[in-house]
């Protein structure tokens, strides 16, 4: 008998033992270890640049928290390429009252234009004049001279909705970029979807109307 309850005793230290060491930190799943594999080892996605530090629109664009209840907007550097060589930019006047996925942003080239969606619902407070003044800074610095507009949201856990969690935003952006390059000549398409830099100038020779219906998919616009 003491054998035993000396066997049993064993056996639930070890069964201690165990859920103290192993239970904090239980196995991934295979499906969330492929994932952890797949992220990014640092900004860089299929060959375009979305800092972790930004929240991202499916239609493009990024939102970067101010302080409370203000918002900046950008477009993230995908939508800087492929804008491409543009001429103007045209932004809501301040004052204005925008919805979440309301076109707001325009970009003109050679007389056509495309339109962007607004990822946030609310006042336009700001908008960036040295944009206005100097379209190329959308390609040079989208993340930072580049930027578009700032928005009041009241509703402070407004600019979260319909945002892409984080868990998704590489798988977004791969097949984004799958279906830009596709749009290029090749073999210039093939060499950048292979790991190397988009041309600023990739969707320059890009007919008008290809141009115009490829924005309105990838900026759901």
């Amino acid at each position: 008998m003491a054998v035993v309850l000396l066997i049993i005793t064993f056996a639930v230290f070890i069964a201690i033992d165990w859920v103290i060491n192993h239970g904090k930190a239980p196995a991934l799943s295979f499906s969330e270890a492929h994932a952890a594999a797949q992220e990014p080892a640092d900004d860089m996605i299929a060959g375009f640049h979305l800092p972790k530090s930004l929240r991202y629109h499916p239609g493009h664009t990024w939102v970067q928290r101010e302080r409370k209840n203000l918002n900046r907007v950008g477009a993230d550097e995908f939508a800087a390429i492929f804008a491409g060589p543009v001429e103007r930019v045209e932004l809501p006047k301040p004052g204005t009252w925008v919805r979440q996925g309301q076109k707001a942003i325009s970009f003109f080239r050679n007389g056509e234009k495309i339109e962007m969606v607004s990822p946030v619902e609310g006042e336009i407070v700001e908008v960036n004049q040295e944009l206005a003044a100097n379209p190329a800074l959308l390609r040079q610095d989208p993340y930072g001279s580049g930027w578009l507009m700032s928005v009041f949201a009241p509703d402070e856990e407004g600019p979260s909705r319909n945002l892409l969690p984080t868990s998704l935003i590489s798988a977004w952006m791969r097949e984004a970029a799958e279906k830009f390059f596709l749009l290029q000549p090749m073999p210039a398409g093939v060499t950048a979807y292979d790991g190397g830099r988009p041309s600023e100038m990739a969707t320059a020779s890009l007919a008008p109307e290809v141009w115009k219906k490829a924005a309105k998919e990838f900026f759901l616009s």
